[in-house]
């Protein structure tokens, strides 16, 4: 099992997440992160380090949120692995919590 980011993180992308992970199974697109689930060891640390609350356990997605399963695996090979914290994108504070933000999703 891995972890998947969901939703939440479009359009704000925090980094507090890739900080922590010993695997490195970051990946970073635009406007979004997703997590490598072949790479994920599902250590759990990440998770309480996102302040989007964005990253769910796959057996564990909110409600309608299960297709970000299939789509952090499809991104996870075409996006660059990210290993460091970067600054968040610049409004991401006015856009975490909005809900609705898939059709944002930069590829």
């Amino acid at each position: 099992m891995a972890f998947v980011i969901t939703e939440n993180c479009i359009k704000c992308k925090f980094t507090d997440c890739v900080d922590v992970c010993p695997v490195d199974c970051f990946h970073e697109g635009p406007n979004f992160l997703v997590i490598d689930p072949d790479e994920c060891i599902d250590c759990t640390l990440c998770e309480p380090e996102c302040p989007a609350n964005a990253i769910h356990a796959e057996d564990e997605l909110p409600e309608g949120q299960e297709h970000f399963a299939a789509l952090n695996a499809e991104l996870a090979k075409q996006w660059p692995i990210i290993t460091e914290v970067k600054d968040s994108l610049p409004d991401a504070d006015e856009w975490n919590g909005k809900p609705g933000k898939f059709a944002l999703l930069e590829k």
